[in-house]
């Protein structure tokens, strides 16, 4: 299914996840969430720690469903109830440790294999050939780091940077429907930090792609993508678009949070630059 610019690629419906439901330890992770992300739109996502923007991927990437009456719909795909690897059909996701999403004792070209083939059934000696090691050779060269040369190196003798770097390019070789980036420049010194948002803004541009990126942090929510969603307790309270968005202010995010969630803003870390 071919999908035009400005049309949606992304519904949420109703997004519920309870936790521990029924015991003394029961959570509301996410409390009616609805969502609609349009094709080529680039959305930060902000909110403090427990506000529910790492469940709300796991609910996109299939890692759990939302509760009963809850919708996920990718591309037309009603995918709510599939397992996680049959959305990672749609799905691409870049985590917040590097660690996560690369594997440390296979090759560059082992791992990006893996990532050419998500989810289809995986074979590492089928998928590695002459064209496909053009292929990574070509996708590497484009991010600055020399990895192009280094295909056979272990993930494992990458800098931080570096692993993070190759996951950003795995995760979007394939040109999925949607990236997800899970604050994945929170773990990294701020100079490699902003060399890794330079790649993501580089080739989510280059490749149009449709983008849900979380961050805790606001100044980088303002400064990257066309849209920015707050959440707050498991809801979406503000979801601003581009034309508001690009005169915004952290001052003005803060006040637009008072009004929304009808109480005074007090989490520090949200203001910390990255």
């Amino acid at each position: 299914m071919n999908t035009a610019a400005g049309q949606n690629i992304l519904t949420l419906k109703d997004i519920r996840k309870v936790f521990f439901a029924g015991t003394v330890d029961e959570v509301t992770a996410l409390n009616g969430i609805d969502l609609e992300v349009a094709d080529q739109d680039f959305v930060t996502v902000i909110g403090s720690n427990g506000a529910g923007k790492s469940t709300l991927l796991n609910i996109v990437a299939g890692v759990f469903p939302p509760e009963r009456g809850g919708k996920v719909v990718i591309k037309g795909d009603d995918v709510t109830r599939l397992e996680e690897y049959k959305h990672a059909t749609h799905v691409a996701r870049v985590w917040q440790e590097p660690e996560v999403g690369t594997s440390r004792n296979l090759t560059i070209e082992e791992n990006m294999s893996l990532a050419i083939l998500r989810g289809q059934p995986r074979t590492i000696k089928k998928a590695i050939n002459k064209k496909r090691r053009d292929l990574f050779r070509e996708a590497l060269s484009q991010i600055g780091l020399g990895l192009e040369d280094r295909l056979t190196a272990q993930v494992g003798t990458l800098s931080g940077g570096q692993r993070q770097a190759l996951s950003l390019v795995m995760a979007t070789i394939s040109k999925p429907t949607i990236l997800l980036l899970d604050e994945h420049i929170a773990t990294l010194d701020p100079r490699t930090a902003q060399t890794v948002m330079d790649l993501t803004e580089m080739i989510v541009s280059r490749d149009k792609m449709s983008t849900l990126m979380v961050t805790h942090n606001m100044e980088m929510a303002l400064k990257y993508g066309k849209r920015l969603v707050m959440m707050h307790k498991g809801r979406i309270i503000l979801d601003i678009g581009e034309n508001r968005k690009k005169n915004l202010k952290i001052t003005d995010l803060i006040a637009a949070f008072e009004t929304a969630a009808g109480e005074e803003f007090t989490d520090d870390n949200v203001l910390l630059s990255c």
